[in-house]
């Protein structure tokens, strides 16, 4: 695996939460410099992975800015008012079975396609082809349906600032 995918690996497991939160080191600000380093680390595979990439990695960061300048580090449990199917990707703060799909899908897609593009699911770990496949599909499923958060976020977002704007011109 190449060092980009190393740095990457302790972030994608939540090692650096789980400890943060352990140790009673959890802050405003570790929670968004964790989501920074999520997305950075993210943004370094969607690259090595695709000319493509920049895209996948400028939705989440659009989302990333949407929700933190709006909704700030209570981001996770502020979808109350969301439809019933972004209110079910989030409840619990991912912590259900709909969160973990999408989640992995986030996380781990990258990761998966990394090791596939690389002969490391085939050669290294020796799973068949079939395996390889299906878990291809099951994360590409789980990114789509974090897609369609994102989608959600942003939209709010939008309608947030243009409603910001007519309220401002009615004053005048």
């Amino acid at each position: 695996m190449g060092l980009k995918v190393l740095l990457y690996w302790p972030n994608l497991i939540g090692v650096d939460g789980w400890l943060a939160r352990r140790l009673n080191q959890s802050s405003r600000f570790g929670a968004w410099l964790d989501v920074v380093v999520d997305n950075l680390s993210r943004s370094m595979l969607w690259s090595l992975l695709s000319e493509w990439g920049w895209l996948v990695s400028t939705v989440e960061w659009c989302v990333f800015v949407c929700n933190h300048s709006t909704r700030g580090g209570q981001w996770k449990s502020s979808f109350s008012t969301s439809p019933p199917f972004i209110q079910a990707i989030m409840a619990n703060g991912f912590r259900t079975p709909l969160g973990l799909w999408v989640v992995s899908g986030l996380h781990c897609l990258p990761l998966w396609l990394y090791g596939y593009q690389q002969g490391l699911l085939s050669h290294c770990c020796y799973l068949p082809p079939y395996v390889v496949a299906l878990g291809t599909l099951v994360l590409a499923a789980g990114r789509l349906l974090a897609l369609s958060v994102e989608v959600w976020c942003i939209w709010v977002h939008i309608k947030y600032l243009t409603q910001e704007d007519e309220l401002e011109e009615k004053k005048q």
